[in-house]
């Protein structure tokens, strides 16, 4: 089950990294004024909430496994998240605006969180694919190991002692 649990993560972590390269190419594009605020902003926007989602299940499936320290370190990305969603004004086309992306530096604000959100990513898809390493390896019994040929013939002896 474990295992079942880190490689969902795994999977889930891979397609945020996606979304946070993409949330970074579709900023500077229209930092260089390859695109306008609309379609950048729309283009954003449409993927908020498949990122909310993925950002919140990762935690909660880690509070159910009890993995305490995987879901401290995902909590406060989940609720910043959450937070910002909610936290939309009503005038607004979503958390990405087009008449407000350019005032009060908020481009730069939002190319610095997608580069935070995509270091954070990055560290968590290697702790998840460490956990789910060991968390196969913890589930494989002494005679699958010596099947697979983990373990070397002096400890297959030891082990028949």
């Amino acid at each position: 089950m474990e295992a079942v649990v880190f490689i969902f993560s795994l999977i889930d972590g891979c397609a945020l990294i996606f979304l946070s390269v993409y949330f970074i190419i579709t900023l500077s594009d229209l930092e260089c004024d390859y695109i306008n605020a609309r379609s950048c902003c729309s283009k954003l926007n449409k993927w908020v909430v498949p990122k909310l989602t993925g950002h919140t299940i990762v935690p909660i499936l880690m509070l159910i496994s009890l993995h305490w320290f995987i879901f401290l370190l995902n909590l406060p990305v989940a609720t910043w998240n959450i937070y910002q969603f909610i936290m939309v004004p009503s005038g607004n086309m979503g958390v990405f605006d087009p008449t407000e992306i350019h005032n009060q530096g908020q481009l730069k604000t939002h190319m610095k969180e997608a580069m935070i959100k995509l270091g954070f990513h990055l560290l968590c898809f290697f702790m998840y694919l460490y956990s789910m390493i060991l968390a196969l390896i913890n589930d494989l019994t002494w005679k699958e190991m010596l099947k697979l040929g983990v373990l070397h013939y002096s400890e297959q002896l030891r082990s028949q002692k």
